[in-house]
């Protein structure tokens, strides 16, 4: 997707301040951060959102979790905790159309969220 801001950053045009990378999955910091800690893992690979996920993507989104709890560690946020959230579509706050998910902590959270 070469208009989308996210594939971009996997194709090194743009430089994120990455946290994690692997073959199949990227971590950075947002540059907007709602929280001390507020890192984005997206899959390397370009999904738009949750409604475009099939079946075979389980093993990545799994991917995506278990990123998020490796920064979580070494954030230092794990132990007091922190949120994970991914946003689908306009109404659920979703701001870039490639798959996302949210770490946040880093203080403590309210609920309902927002």
């Amino acid at each position: 997707m070469t208009d989308c801001l996210f594939c971009k950053m996997v194709a090194g045009d743009i430089k994120p301040d990455t946290v994690y990378e692997n073959d199949e999955v990227l971590a950075f910091r947002d540059i907007n951060p709602q929280t001390p800690v507020h890192v984005l893992v997206i899959p390397k690979r370009h999904i738009a959102t949750t409604n475009d996920l099939e079946a075979g993507d389980a093993e990545l989104i799994g991917k995506l979790y278990l990123v998020a709890k490796q920064v979580a560690e070494q954030e230092g946020i794990a132990e007091p905790g922190y949120r994970t959230l991914i946003n689908c579509n306009r109404d659920g706050g979703q701001a870039v159309y490639h798959i996302h998910l949210h770490l946040m902590g880093g203080r403590p959270l309210g609920w309902p969220p927002g």
